[in-house]
C-alpha cells in the first residue's frame, strides 16, 4: 500500500476541495461503517461489496452514488463499509492477501495496484473497456496510466484530478517589477531578484520530503521527457543515471546552492500549511504544489484568492529538454478495481456500478460543487455552475491542464513500490540538503530498483 505521505497528501487534497463547498463535506466516524441493503427483492447471488475511506468530502458523494445504484438496481445490490484512512489501509492489505477483499478495490493505482496484478488479485479490464469505448472515450486518457500494468487495464479511474501547480504571489512580482517565469532559465534569473528584495523565490515544506520529489517529478519530466522515469517504474537497470536524471539532479542543487528556497525549508512541514501561509503573506514568491492547496489558501489567506493575488501555471519547460510541456504530474485519478477472487455475478454487478455509478451526470455536478475537477471530460459542461469568478477561472485551469496533458505522470511515491517510495524520500531529503551529490543519488536509488 501507499507510504503514509501519500495517504496524508490525498488526504489534504479532498480536505481542501471543503472551502469551496463545505456543505458536502461530512462528518467522520470512529470505526467502520456499513450502508447499503439487499433488499428489494434481491436473491444476494450478485450483491456486491465496496469499501473506501469516510471522514473526507467525497464520503457524501459516495455515499449517493451506492443509494442510487441499489434504487435503481434492486435485485443487485452493493453494500459498502467505510473506514478511517489508516484502518482502511491495514483492512484492505490483509483481506485481499487472503482472497476476501471487497468486490470493488478502492486505491490509488499505481505501485500498490501493480502489487496487486503480480498477485493475480484484480480483474483484468482491458477487454471491459475495449467494449464500453463511450465510457472509456469519456475519461481523460493520461489518467489511464496509472491503471495500466504490463499494458493493461486493471482498474477505472474515478474521482478527482490534481496536478501539481506552480503557484505565485503577484502583488510580489509587482512589487518586484518582474513577470512569472516562462522557462527554467527565467527561474534562475529570477532567484537573485527575489533575494535582493529579502523575500524567498520558492516557499517548500522540505521535511515533509514527498514536497521535495515534486520538484524531480518535473525536472526529469521536462528535462528527458516522460520515458526517463518510465523505465525506472519498469525496473530497467541502472535507469536513475540516465544522463538527463543526472542533468535534471544537477539542476535541482543548483536551484538550492542559489539561495531559491525559503531559508530552513528542510525543517517546514506541509502538514501545518506552513509553505502555504509563507506565500499568501508574501514571505516567498512563489511555491509548487499541489493543486489542493487552492481551497485552504483561499480559506486562510485572507483576500489573496478572493482578491485575485493568486497567480498559477504549469510547470515551464527546461530550455533544451525533450519533455512536452503539457505534461503535468500528481495524483491523475483514484482507482477502483474488482477483485478476481469474486463471483461471475458480483463482477457483473461491480462493472454495472462502474458504467453506470461512478461518474454519472449527478457525481460529476457533486464533484465540480465541491471545488473539484471529476476525471471526465463533461466536468466542462459544469463549470459554468461556478458562481466565483476567481473559483471558476481556477477550476478552469484544472479542467485544461488535466484534460490537455499529453502525459499526467503519477506521483512518484505512489507510482513505486512502498519499498521503493519510502527510500527514495530519504534520499530526496539528503539530495535537497546537499548531504548527497546527484550521482551518489543516482546510485543508491538504482540499487533499489526492482524491489
Amino acid at each position: 500500500m501507499e507510504s503514509w505521505t501519500t495517504s496524508r497528501r490525498t488526504f489534504l487534497r479532498l480536505t481542501a476541495g471543503g472551502a469551496l463547498a463545505a456543505g458536502l463535506a461530512a462528518c467522520g466516524t470512529s470505526g467502520p461503517k456499513t450502508f447499503g441493503t439487499t433488499t428489494g427483492g434481491g436473491t444476494g447471488a450478485g450483491d456486491a461489496t465496496y469499501w473506501f475511506l469516510t471522514g473526507q468530502p467525497q464520503q457524501a458523494i459516495l455515499e449517493a452514488q451506492v443509494k442510487r445504484f441499489n434504487a435503481a438496481n434492486p435485485d443487485t445490490q452493493i453494500t459498502s463499509t467505510e473506514f478511517q484512512n489508516d484502518a482502511f489501509k491495514q483492512k484492505i492489505k490483509t483481506a485481499i492477501g487472503a482472497g476476501q477483499g471487497p468486490t470493488l478495490i478502492w486505491g490509488w493505482g499505481g505501485g500498490g495496484l501493480r502489487s496487486y496484478v503480480d498477485a493475480g488479485q484484480v480483474e483484468d479490464l482491458t477487454g471491459w473497456f475495449g467494449q464500453n469505448a463511450k465510457l472509456k472515450n469519456s475519461i481523460f486518457p493520461s489518467s489511464f496510466g496509472a491503471a495500466t500494468v504490463n499494458g493493461k487495464i486493471y482498474a477505472m479511474p474515478v474521482e478527482t484530478t490534481t496536478p501539481i501547480v506552480l503557484f505565485w504571489n503577484k502583488r510580489v512580482f509587482e512589487k518586484v517589477g518582474v513577470r512569472p517565469p516562462k522557462s527554467w532559465g527565467d527561474i534562475m534569473d529570477l532567484v537573485p531578484k527575489f533575494n535582493r528584495h529579502g523575500i524567498a523565490p520558492f516557499s517548500l515544506g522540505g521535511q515533509s520530503r514527498w514536497t521535495n520529489m515534486m520538484w524531480l517529478e518535473f525536472l526529469f519530466d521536462r528535462i528527458g521527457g516522460t520515458e526517463v522515469f518510465q523505465a525506472i517504474f519498469e525496473g530497467k537497470a541502472n535507469g536513475w543515471s540516465h544522463p538527463s536524471a543526472l542533468k535534471a539532479l544537477g539542476e535541482m542543487q543548483k536551484l538550492i546552492k542559489a539561495n531559491g528556497f525559503i531559508k530552513g525549508f528542510s525543517s517546514i512541514t506541509a502538514d501545518s500549511n506552513a509553505d502555504q501561509a509563507l506565500l499568501y503573506t508574501g514571505k516567498a514568491a512563489m511555491m509548487l504544489h499541489g493543486s489542493w492547496t487552492y481551497g485552504s489558501m483561499k480559506d486562510a489567506g485572507g483576500d489573496f484568492v478572493t482578491g485575485g493575488h493568486l497567480g498559477y501555471m504549469n510547470f515551464p519547460p527546461v530550455e533544451g529538454g525533450k519533455g512536452d510541456p503539457s505534461n503535468t504530474v500528481g495524483n491523475p485519478g483514484q482507482y477502483l478495481s474488482i477483485s478476481s477472487k469474486a463471483s461471475q455475478a458480483e463482477k457483473d454487478t461491480a462493472k454495472k456500478f462502474l458504467s453506470t455509478s461512478t461518474l454519472d451526470d449527478a457525481s460529476v455536478e457533486a464533484w465540480v460543487k465541491s471545488g473539484n475537477i471529476p476525471v471526465v471530460t463533461s466536468a466542462k459542461d459544469k463549470l459554468t455552475s461556478v458562481s466565483d469568478k476567481n473559483d471558476a477561472h481556477w477550476l478552469r485551469f484544472v479542467y485544461d491542464t488535466s484534460a490537455n496533458a499529453k502525459v499526467f505522470a503519477q506521483s512518484w511515491d505512489q507510482a513505486l513500490s512502498p519499498t521503493q517510495a519510502e527510500i527514495l524520500l530519504d534520499n530526496i531529503a539528503k539530495l535537497f540538503q546537499l548531504s548527497i551529490s546527484p550521482r551518489q543519488f543516482a546510485d543508491n536509488m538504482n540499487a533499489e530498483i526492482g524491489k
